[in-house]
């Protein structure tokens, strides 16, 4: 496993197993300084106002939408590490297998606000697994983490890779934190590649002194809209996709959506809003 500062990565004498259908693939242990290589180039695309991609538009949160209930050092409350996930098995599931859809097979992935599982289908084979959170204890014992790094977004909303580095940037129960998402999204736009998808999964649950006042007493319409908002407010991302039931075919009558807010209201409903990095393609 390596922890990255900046742009270098030290990659600690760990083997690494990753799944490929029937075919396990073991890393041999070694230890080395590597620097991630800078992708090819892409061409950047304009909206048809002249805006570049990846520009942020407007702000999306008034001052007193970032603020807290408990305005303490992230860090401190973070720093014990929390070895418990806070989901129910229903949801995870659902975001496993939106994963396995969404995610492609060998792509570079990068799972924001991490902790000690990252939740991607465990036969999936990628090139690489970014883990990013506050707990350095929880990182390092996330089995699908071959990278990590360490950082307070609220503090330093910069992200640790390389332009357009990964394929897919996913962020499971914790985008009710970031108190400048404008920023975050931002970077996250700087990091992936042309097409690559992002996933931002949430549910009704929280640390509710942690979470932004603009978030702590919504609803889950008003949570997916905020989202929505936080994609749309950085040019460049498709229009965001909102997804809350994986894997089952939508029952649009009466008696379906009956059913399926029953369902949603037994546990922790599920909202996940997606959206990808706009490309245009080269040809040389």
């Amino acid at each position: 496993m390596a922890v990255i500062t900046g742009s270098r990565a030290v990659v600690r004498t760990t083997a690494l197993k990753s799944l490929h259908g029937s075919r396990t693939k073991v890393l041999q242990k070694k230890s080395l300084h590597a620097r991630v290589s800078r992708p090819l180039a892409f061409s950047v695309v304009a909206s048809s106002s002249g805006e570049t991609a990846g520009r942020m538009r407007r702000e999306v949160l008034e001052p007193l939408q970032r603020v807290k209930i408990d305005a303490g050092d992230d860090r401190g409350f973070y720093s014990q590490p929390r070895i418990v996930t806070h989901v129910d098995e229903k949801f995870l599931s659902q975001l496993t297998q939106l994963y396995r859809e969404r995610i492609p097979e060998g792509g570079a992935v990068l799972d924001l606000m991490s902790s000690w599982v990252s939740h991607l289908p465990p036969e999936a084979s990628y090139s690489k697994v970014v883990g990013h959170g506050m707990n350095a204890a929880e990182l390092q014992r996330n089995p699908q983490l071959s990278e990590f790094f360490v950082r307070d977004l609220n503090a330093s909303p910069g992200l640790a890779a390389e332009d357009a580095s990964f394929d897919a940037v996913v962020c499971c129960v914790s985008v009710q934190y970031m108190q400048y998402p404008e920023k975050i999204f931002a970077e996250i736009y700087r990091v992936l590649k042309p097409g690559g998808v992002v996933i931002m999964s949430f549910s009704n649950r929280m640390f509710y002194q942690k979470a932004i006042s603009a978030w702590r007493d919504g609803s889950g319409y008003s949570r997916t809209q905020l989202v929505k908002q936080y994609f749309s407010c950085i040019s460049g991302f498709t229009e965001p996709e909102v997804v809350t039931e994986v894997g089952v075919q939508p029952d649009r009558s009466l008696i379906g959506k009956l059913k399926s807010f029953m369902n949603r209201s037994a546990g922790d409903p599920f909202y996940a809003v997606i959206s990808y990095r706009n490309f245009k393609a080269i040809y040389e």
